[in-house]
């Protein structure tokens, strides 16, 4: 990638102007030489550099050398999902008794806030640097019935990286119409630095009891399973690759690993534990807090020759996801927790993703 820009300098902050399709990088570090680059096509999170038990700083996210290639990622790699994530049986949606048709862009279902969702969108952007540490808030304006969703959007995405090395994202949003809203985060993540190896040897603990069944195309069924004797259960810390390869029909029907975890059932919005992550060889650790009620464990079942930075091909689960968020199909199912966005209210959701070694 080359960079024909002037780099503007903000404590613990660089920013730099691509001379090309408006994209700009974000780079944020802190006192511990932890570094965050993140992009405004997407709000994307292009790389993580974590140290190691050594002190040996590596990335350890996915992502792209150069913007473009976020324009044909197929994969939303790195990207900010919305305004709905994950998926809706029958591409459609009800508010206050009228029928919202969305994009189907999916054989019988909507996912991932369509066609072109908010991992499609150029994002405006401005850096900040304060007490808490340094980062970029993303925003952009979803108009009325964009992808078929009601009401004009205002969405903020912020990012911030402190001292603990602890990166937070924020989300805020509001509606001039009654409408939905599930946001999440896409990053892959390979907390091994080698990006091209599976991350099968991770250990991986989610703090949940139950996870969501799903039908023939991935759609929650509405049940809430124990994770008791089934291969589900991650209440204490296990290889990501134990039981990957498992014949349980779940798992064959996913390829893997494709299913949320609840966290709570009636949505409170505390900040909660949600998952702690592993990699024995490297030492490095990540624990997951949020306030929304379930993750997804996503294990790459379908990444596929994917030429990365670095020259790096990913290919299928060289890295996981833990998407917090609401569940999917939510609209369909009455007694999971409300992703409605009231006109006028105002939407509120953190995660933090929390490095370190052990």
């Amino acid at each position: 990638m080359e960079i024909n820009a002037t780099s503007i300098k903000v404590p613990n902050l660089q920013h730099v102007r691509l001379d090309k399709d408006g994209f700009e990088l974000f780079t944020i570090e802190n006192a511990n030489g932890t570094k965050v680059v993140a992009c405004n096509y997407g709000a994307a999170l292009v790389s993580i550099f974590v140290k190691d038990k050594r002190g040996y700083c590596e990335d350890v996210v996915l992502g792209y050398a150069d913007p473009s290639d976020y324009l044909t990622d197929e994969f939303y790699i790195g990207t900010v999902v919305g305004r709905h994530a994950n998926r809706i049986a029958g591409a459609q949606v009800r508010i206050d008794e009228k029928v919202y048709k969305l994009s189907e862009n999916k054989p019988g279902f909507h996912t991932h806030g369509g066609f072109q969702g908010f991992n499609k969108k150029l994002f405006s952007v401005t850096s900040f640097a304060n007490q808490n540490g340094s980062g970029v808030v993303f925003t952009y304006t979803s108009a009325d019935l964009e992808e078929g969703y009601p009401g004009e959007l205002k969405l903020e995405v912020i990012y911030t990286l402190d001292n603990e090395d602890a990166l937070t994202l924020e989300y805020k949003a509001s509606a001039d119409k009654t409408t939905i809203v599930n946001l999440t985060q896409h990053s892959y993540f390979n907390l091994s630095g080698n990006l091209s190896e599976t991350v099968y040897n991770h250990e991986l603990k989610i703090f949940s009891k139950y996870y969501l069944p799903v039908n023939q195309i991935q759609v929650p069924t509405g049940e809430l399973k124990s994770v008791t004797d089934t291969v589900f259960d991650f209440t204490e810390y296990k290889k990501i690759g134990a039981d990957i390869l498992s014949t349980d029909e779940q798992i064959v029907l996913s390829k893997g690993f494709d299913h949320s975890f609840v966290l709570e059932q009636q949505h409170t919005n505390q900040l909660k534990h949600a998952a702690s992550v592993r990699e024995p060889v490297s030492g490095r650790k990540m624990d997951v807090y949020t306030t929304e009620p379930s993750v997804h464990f996503y294990s790459g079942n379908y990444l596929d020759n994917v030429k990365g930075k670095n020259g790096i091909v990913y290919n299928q689960r060289c890295g996981f996801c833990l998407e917090t968020q609401h569940f999917p199909d939510a609209p369909n199912h009455p007694h999971f927790p409300s992703i409605i966005l009231e006109a006028g209210e105002r939407f509120y959701s953190k995660t933090i993703f929390k490095f370190g070694v052990e």
